[in-house]
């Protein structure tokens, strides 16, 4: 709390100007000279949080994460800007004007919330995550949309919001936490709270086992540039039981129908890798439907199809070379047809990427990618090319 107000003086705003882009290396030399001319407690935060507003840029861009302050918990779980504001677009498409958002952490959802003009009450009980959320909702202009209050999120009467956005802390001492119910707090009181609300939205971990998701709940599962971020269980939209993957940016949502798993069939000419949220959201079934095609294997989540049907839910690849798994194979194909560039792809395969491009050793002026994968049960390479 005291870095954080020594930050928030005229003299900590300006020290963070000044180390705004100091590099790691440069860091001890920059911390020496400064210290002639300001206490070595204020260099040391303004450096600190230096370093976490690099780290914040990759979810919060330069212009938004140069002017924000942050914890080092706050810049590891705080939802991705495309995420937040995509999830608020939704709620103003309910009719949402008011939003408690419960576990708050340092705003970064109730900055996107307040963006799309909703009023948020923002709770965290930790007193310099609040101050945090508090200082980036006035850095940010939306100090008017934002109210900041510090307080257990159990403890708090959200009757008079349209919407109870929470998400629980889902690391504990030891590192990220599994098991919904070690939570913090527990996802079954996340869902009671959601129940009681005329609409809500609980942010939790990707893995989260399908059988515990509520049959009330609408699941969904969102990826941002192919990398897949969270889960989301909305309450009240209308869509009990409906289950989505979500894709960024966009939006373009796949709704589940309910398809039976895909039959196993023959290698064809494609290869469709789903997207992570496909996956997650168990929709491969209606990517296989959208490119008429078949699994590679019933436990492996390749579809392979004879026409190329370019879907936005996979990456479409044309197949090649079909092996069985033999590194020296692979190393001759590989010389014979030029390539220098090899993207390894994996699934059902114990072999790491990096230990069979060191095997190979690529050289040339033309690009491949294999799949290290199983057809029928057996280990296998496809050789391919990404469609245009």
């Amino acid at each position: 709390m005291n870095d954080l107000a020594l930050l928030l003086t005229p003299e900590g705003r300006a020290l963070l100007d000044e180390v705004r882009d100091t590099e790691p290396a440069r860091e001890l030399a920059v911390a020496t000279r400064l210290r002639r001319d300001h206490p070595a407690e204020l260099v040391s935060a303004a450096l600190g949080q230096a370093r976490l507003r690099q780290r914040a840029v990759a979810k919060f861009g330069a212009e938004d994460a140069g002017r924000m302050l942050f914890t080092p918990n706050g810049v590891e779980q705080s939802t991705r800007a495309s995420v937040a504001a995509y999830r608020a677009r939704r709620l103003t498409e309910l009719g949402v004007t008011s939003v408690a958002d419960l576990c708050c952490g340092i705003g970064g959802d109730a900055i996107a919330l307040a963006r799309a003009g909703i009023r948020v009450l923002a709770v965290d009980r930790d007193p310099l995550t609040a101050a945090a959320a508090r200082a980036n909702a006035e850095a940010l202009g939306l100090a008017e949309l934002i109210e900041v209050r510090e307080a257990d999120v159990t403890e708090v009467d959200t009757a008079g919001y349209d919407a109870v956005f929470a998400d629980p802390a889902r690391r504990g001492g030891r590192g990220r936490v599994f098991d919904p119910e070690a939570y913090s707090p527990p996802l079954s009181w996340a869902v009671e709270t959601a129940r009681r609300a005329p609409r809500a939205a609980l942010k939790i971990a990707p893995g989260i086992p399908h059988e515990i998701v509520p049959p009330e709940a609408e699941a969904e599962w969102i990826s941002d540039g192919g990398d897949v971020k969270e889960a989301v269980l909305w309450f009240g939209t209308g869509a009990p039981g409906a289950v989505r993957a979500t894709l960024l940016p966009g939006p373009r949502s796949l709704l589940g129908r309910g398809l039976p798993d895909p039959a196993v069939r023959p290698v064809g000419r494609y290869l469709y890798e789903p997207d992570g949220a496909v996956i997650r959201a168990h929709l491969v079934a209606e990517v296989a439907e959208e490119v008429g095609g078949g699994l590679l294997d019933a436990t492996i989540a390749y579809v392979t199809a004879d026409e190329p049907r370019p879907t936005p839910y996979a990456t479409g690849y044309e197949i090649t070379d079909r092996l069985p798994f033999n590194v020296k194979r692979l190393k001759a194909l590989l010389r014979e047809r030029g390539v220098g560039t090899l993207t390894v792809k994996k699934r059902g395969s114990a072999v790491e990427p990096e230990e069979l491009r060191r095997k190979v050793r690529p050289q040339g002026p033309n690009a491949a990618t294999v799949f290290l994968t199983r057809v029928a049960g057996a280990p296998t390479m496809l050789i391919g090319q990404p469609l245009a």
